[in-house]
């Protein structure tokens, strides 16, 4: 039996004992330190049970394991890199469980939780890092023709979830410099995930993410620190500012795929299930706006990647109370099949006004207050040629992307 202690990680000074992980024979088990359950502390209030006791993971249609511990786990580019690692050691990845998977993050997980005993890994010299470099070999990496991946790669950018290639990095304001940042930082430097282009990217694609993140901000949706870090042919990779993390404090975040164990691979949910989490889990009335604000802004934004794993909430540990994070991910997308990845009550290809409004009433959200997000996120969709020019984007750009946004006037 494969067993891993889960602590609760706030800082590099303090750590909780949160309970056991266990592994026999492709099951999965967890149970909860008692001296975690006194601290009142819910890590995941809907599917896995706050109390004494052994719990087994039946979920197997979610996935192997509970959903808070499967958060931990990267997807898409993240995986990419922790399979090329395993493979470079002669493993067969069938034989890697996801213990094993939770092992080697260690205390580089995102978010507060910490797997121990964690994997040994190779030290590196972290002043030693160049985005251009990276992103390059990022290429070579999708496209198959790296024969290894480079260890500061493998390093910061093996936890991160989402499908673009992406870093963690240390970001110092000040002195514009960027180091590694998959482990704890030195005073000046901040927590930043910087994103490449993938192989079906456009090459302006950070500079996609940045107008979108200035227009999402302008139309009140709750933003992160976002900028664009300069390339060496006059574009710029797209960074944002970790919200799991202030210094080297740590914060406990729960995607909503993983609270209500949904797959984000398999689009099921509907945006009323989010105000409903939202409302559930939050106990507050202005979450629910914040989240279905989130929802007008992709439905008018043409942002339809929209699926469970990139809406989320952090737990404010002082207190016990769960908010939504900040918006992440937002960029024009498609949809699977052109649809968005989550519903707006069972529609997901046109869903247009009458559909917002129709959900706003259901989650018990005031004509008043429907009408001023409307207002709003049209107002900032409006002025999204100026978000454009701000960003760098040619107005060529600017205006193909502009074309696919929907009407959603009165």
């Amino acid at each position: 039996m494969r067993k891993l202690e889960v602590r609760f990680t706030r800082s590099p000074e303090e750590s909780l004992r949160v309970g056991t992980l266990a592994e026999d024979r492709s099951r999965v088990y967890f149970e909860y330190a008692p001296e975690f359950l006194a601290t009142g502390l819910n890590l995941s209030p809907i599917r896995l049970p706050f109390e004494r006791g052994l719990f087994e993971h039946r979920d197997f249609g979610f996935g192997p394991l509970p959903g808070v511990f499967d958060d931990s786990l990267p997807d898409g580019w993240g995986l990419l890199l922790m399979d090329r690692h395993f493979r470079s050691l002669g493993v067969n990845l069938s034989d890697v469980s996801p213990l094993t998977r939770l092992s080697w993050l260690g205390a580089c997980a995102m978010g507060a939780l910490t797997y121990h005993p964690p994997a040994v890994r190779e030290a590196l010299d972290a002043d030693i890092f160049d985005l251009h470099a990276l992103a390059r070999h990022s290429l070579e990496v999708l496209s198959g023709a790296a024969a290894d991946v480079l260890p500061q790669l493998l390093r910061a950018g093996g936890s991160p979830g989402g499908a673009r290639p992406k870093v963690l990095v240390g970001f110092n304001p000040v002195e514009g410099r960027v180091v590694s940042g998959e482990a704890d930082l030195s005073g000046g430097y901040e927590h930043w995930i910087v994103k490449f282009p993938s192989e079906k990217d456009s090459t302006d694609i950070g500079k996609v993410e940045y107008a979108y993140s200035l227009m999402a901000d302008a139309a009140g949706v709750d933003m992160p620190a976002t900028r664009l870090f300069e390339t060496t042919d006059g574009g710029g990779y797209f960074g944002v500012r970790r919200f799991d993390r202030d210094g080297n404090r740590r914060f406990h975040v729960h995607t909503f795929g993983g609270l209500l164990q949904s797959n984000f691979r398999i689009p099921s949910a509907d945006y009323s299930d989010l105000l409903k989490a939202a409302s559930f889990l939050t106990r507050n009335h202005q979450e629910v706006l914040r989240s279905y604000r989130r929802m007008v802004f992709n439905v008018a934004a043409h942002n339809r990647d929209d699926h469970v794993k990139n809406f989320a909430f952090i737990l404010n540990d002082a207190t016990g109370d769960w908010t939504l994070t900040p918006a992440y991910d937002l960029l024009p997308a498609p949809g699977p099949g052109g649809e968005h990845s989550m519903t707006i009550l069972g529609e997901g290809k046109n869903p247009g006004r009458s559909r917002i409004l129709q959900i706003a009433a259901k989650a018990g959200i005031s004509k008043g207050e429907t009408r001023i997000i409307l207002d709003e996120v049209r107002s900032a969709v409006d002025r999204w040629e100026k978000f454009a020019e701000r960003a760098g984007l040619s107005p060529k750009a600017a205006r193909q992307i502009e074309a696919d946004f929907p009407n959603l006037r009165g």
